[in-house]
């Protein structure tokens, strides 16, 4: 059986649109690595970095993504990705320009809105290159793409940083966006859609409207359930993202360097494994029994809830070395956190390129990445923010610390209920469709 839609060359446009990911995901989580020294310069609270980081991005990508996934499913998703790529790259450099605070922001909506078009078409063409049993592994490969982003941006930004500075971290990750762009629109391959899925749509004739979709989306008790979950996860994850490197700075003493070798170096390969590890146990125990699809999520949250409680909440003190590199041992937790707390991404996007009809796919992608956006990557670091500045006339230097404690715990704990609750969905939806 043929397990890509054109060979070698589906595999190919599969590196190619992960190369493009990593550098949309360089480009959007590098401000976790820059905001402490932006946050000096300029003179703000963390509440304002918060938003600038958090919610100036989301709204724009949010907002976007949608019209942008509707042209995505009638156009050519190649070149419309490739376009989308150039611009943001065009942006990030812009932001290590800026100025000022505004002027900064201005930059980052910039950013926002070239990253609008980038995701759902490239998950759609995937889904086209790929048959629905292969589907976990090859979203496991794509989702490498934030894991890679925090490897090479936060480590490389750190160093970057530490040494020229933070407008010069923004240059300098502008540059290979561009040629991405470049391979993707001159070499990769757009898929026939509906290929694996027995549906080949018109490109032209009536456009299905959009309420159409969100109702079809809405009587779905699996999207539904799922999106919740996603929800929940996006949230943290976010946070996470963003606010890490600050509280290594702050409760461990790192140096920039040092944080983003621990959220790129380790802190990347641990969620690239854990990744490409996702995506393999949901296509292989989903032989078995196809709930594993939504299982594999629920058992990654039950292993991340103590494991990232643990990274957050030791104290300070005891270090290991890597090198001449000194390390809080508190890092220990944080890779077997880094491994299973990605297990919800690739299983998750398969089940919703199950569901979704071809012709309609990234559209439907763009409705959940506005839901995921806005509440994960637009109001996760500003509540981490938001929570640290009201702890610390109590806290001091450590409220960040317990804002990422209690966002952390509550977020997972809250993510095992939903998937919980997704699992059962799934079985009376789907399952009984087939049987």
């Amino acid at each position: 059986m043929k397990t890509s839609a054109y060979g070698w060359r589906s595999h190919y446009t599969l590196l190619v649109l992960l190369f493009v990911y990593t550098m949309s995901f360089i480009d959007r989580q590098i401000m976790g690595i820059l905001i402490q020294p932006i946050k000096e310069e300029f003179q703000v609270s963390d509440t304002a970095m918060g938003l600038l980081s958090g919610l100036t991005f989301a709204l724009f990508y949010g907002v976007l993504a949608i019209p942008f996934g509707r042209y995505a499913d009638r156009a050519n998703r190649r070149n419309f990705v490739a376009y989308c790529c150039a611009a943001w790259s065009a942006m990030t450099a812009l932001c290590g320009m800026a100025t000022g605070y505004w002027s900064l922001a201005l930059a980052r909506v910039g950013v926002a809105v070239g990253e609008a078009g980038g995701t759902a078409p490239s998950l759609s063409m995937i889904a086209d290159h790929y048959p629905p049993e292969q589907r976990g592994r090859a979203m496991g490969v794509y989702w490498l793409g934030p894991q890679l982003g925090i490897l090479f941006g936060l480590t490389l930004g750190g160093w970057i940083a530490q040494h020229h500075g933070w407008r010069a971290a923004f240059l300098w990750m502008a540059a290979p966006g561009i040629l991405a762009a470049l391979m993707l629109r001159y070499t990769a391959v757009e898929p026939r859609r509906g290929l694996w899925d027995g549906e080949t749509p018109p490109v032209s004739g009536p456009v299905e409207s959009l309420g159409v979709i969100v109702r079809s989306l809405w009587a779905s008790k699996v999207f539904m359930r799922i999106g919740l979950a996603g929800l929940l996860m996006g949230f943290t994850g976010y946070g996470i993202g963003i606010w890490t490197p600050s509280f290594l700075v702050r409760s461990h003493g790192m140096s920039l360097q040092g944080a983003g070798a621990v959220m790129g170096l380790l802190g990347g390969t641990a969620a690239a494994l854990g990744a490409l590890l996702g995506g393999w146990l949901c296509d292989t125990l989903a032989k078995r029994d196809p709930r594993w699809r939504i299982g594999v999520p629920l058992l990654g949250c039950l292993l991340s809830l103590p494991t990232g409680l643990g990274f957050y909440l030791m104290p300070a003190g005891d270090v290991w070395h890597l090198g001449s590199l000194a390390m809080p041992a508190a890092v220990g937790w944080y890779l077997l956190f880094g491994v299973t707390a990605v297990w919800w991404v690739a299983p998750v996007y398969a089940v919703l390129s199950e569901l979704i009809a071809p012709h309609r796919r990234a559209t439907a992608l763009s409705i959940f990445s506005l839901g995921l956006t806005m509440v994960g990557g637009g109001l996760g670091p500003l509540l981490v923010g938001l929570l640290s500045d009201a702890l610390t006339p109590w806290m001091g230097t450590e409220a960040l610390r317990m804002s990422l404690a209690i966002t952390t715990g509550s977020c997972f704990a809250l993510g095992i209920a939903a998937f919980a609750w997704a699992i059962k969905a799934y079985a009376d939806e789907r399952l009984g469709e087939q049987g």
